[in-house]
């Protein structure tokens, strides 16, 4: 990782994790060369262009057990583009008394973001009622295989008193790094991307979809050891940003 990017929320958590391992973690792929920060391949790393933005909506990933471990995951790349993102590993047992704290901050209004049919109507929140509130928002994404997502959110009783907002995609997911449990079902940035954009963050919104399309890419690449095209998903998001930056000046 380059000296330039700092470490955020993934990175520190993804070290407490292989620091109280007692076996190594052996995903598809363990033999490969990574960057220990964005998992790619090390020649495709991308933590050089990596650069958090200030948003309004602050997240909390709550992480299955092995889920930080995982090259394939993506909830490291709302930390990548959003300055304020926390995450904490799941335990059913003993919740981390600092992720509680986090909850109970005055300054936040935390909502669950998880499917409508797993709650009861009277929990569910609207996109447009998240403007009533002068609290910031804190959108908790459960971060793991839906199976592990489902067992979180119905076995986690600290997270029950807060509502539940529901994304309905507005297109199908574009990951294709690892199968999901159905066509309409978004990888963990995704899922954020909109959630920022029923924010009304639309520049931020667009900027982690366009960061997700980076790794998607070069994830795939490393895996089937190809080689990028000149008109790449990292060039184009280069070439919008300094367009935006043109446009402001």
């Amino acid at each position: 990782m380059s000296p330039s990017a700092p470490r955020h929320a993934i990175h520190q958590l993804y070290s407490a994790r292989l620091a109280r391992a007692t076996r190594p973690y052996r995903a598809r792929g363990a033999g490969v060369d990574r960057c220990s920060a964005c998992m790619l391949v090390r020649h495709f790393c991308m933590c050089d262009y990596r650069a958090a933005r200030q948003t309004h909506a602050a997240f909390m990933l709550l992480m299955y057990d092995d889920e930080v471990l995982k090259p394939s995951n993506t909830g490291r790349l709302i930390a990548d583009c959003v300055a304020d993102t926390y995450a904490f590993i799941w335990s059913r047992t003993h919740p981390d008394p600092d992720m509680l704290a986090l909850l109970s901050r005055s300054a936040f209004q935390p909502y669950v973001v998880f499917p409508a049919q797993y709650t009861t109507p009277t929990r569910m929140t609207s996109p447009a009622r998240l403007h009533d509130n002068a609290k910031r928002p804190l959108f908790i994404i459960i971060d793991g295989t839906w199976r592990e997502a489902k067992k979180i959110f119905r076995k986690s009783p600290w997270l029950d008193h807060f509502p539940v907002l529901s994304i309905e995609p507005q297109a199908l997911s574009r990951y294709r790094v690892r199968d999901a449990h159905g066509e309409n079902q978004l990888a963990t940035a995704e899922v954020a991307a909109e959630v920022l954009a029923v924010n009304q963050e639309r520049k931020a919104a667009e900027y982690l979809n366009q960061w997700f399309d980076v790794f998607r890419e070069r994830y795939l690449a490393g895996k089937r050891q190809q080689h990028l095209a000149d008109d790449n998903a990292l060039t184009r998001l280069l070439d919008d940003q300094t367009l935006a930056k043109n446009v402001d000046t």
